[in-house]
């Protein structure tokens, strides 16, 4: 039998080692329970109130230049490219590479803040959208959408104490939670853009 040695470049080894950390990795933060909770509780009812408050305000008769619709893509876009983030991350960390874990959440976490800018985006500018089958497939839809808004309403601040909870080092309570967080926040990635398929037949 013979054996190959493959020697990789200097720069390559490095980015390899960089991101296959065996152990868990340090705080990155401060533990500040107290003051995490009063943040994410504040950031949770803002993004609440601005979703509740586009019910109620839209600029559709602004004249974008563009079809506003493009916010409903870009949605449809970010939350399928979180989808596969959220794979690769747990891939990640259930082979220990705990550093490349924490990239993709935080990545994950960026766009997720994106596809909420581009979500009041297209509520704002394009209005609303009434679905227009009927039958079993306005069953499966309304049920995918009234699940999906739920779920996000819910899980936001969840999902910010579980990076919380990850940030600070605490990783048998970040464990837990995220059993609970990851699964959830998966499906409301996958849904988004099934629902956007769904929907935007009927953009005007």
């Amino acid at each position: 039998m013979m054996i190959v040695k493959i020697n990789y470049p200097h720069h390559f080894q490095i980015f390899i080692m960089n991101h296959q950390n065996q152990t868990p990795l340090g705080p990155t933060i401060a533990k500040n329970d107290k003051k995490a909770k009063r943040l994410i509780g504040l950031f949770s009812v803002i993004v609440f109130l601005v979703i509740v408050a586009l019910g109620k305000y839209k600029l559709t008769g602004v004249d974008l230049g563009f079809n506003p619709h493009v916010f409903g893509l870009i949605s449809a876009i970010i939350n399928t490219i979180v989808t596969f983030v959220l794979i690769a991350a747990l891939i990640a960390v259930k082979s220990r590479h705990y550093l490349l874990h924490k990239k993709l959440m935080i990545t994950a976490l960026v766009l997720s803040v994106l596809f909420l800018c581009a979500y009041i985006c297209h509520n704002l500018f394009a209005g609303e959208t009434r679905f227009g089958g009927t039958g079993t497939i306005r069953t499966v839809y309304l049920t995918l959408l009234a699940t999906h808004i739920v779920l996000a309403a819910v899980m936001l601040p969840i999902i910010l104490f579980t990076a919380y909870r990850g940030l600070t080092g605490e990783w048998a309570k970040h464990k837990k939670i995220a059993r609970i967080t990851w699964p959830l926040w998966l499906y409301i990635a996958i849904s988004g853009p099934i629902i956007y398929c769904m929907i935007s037949p009927y953009y005007s």
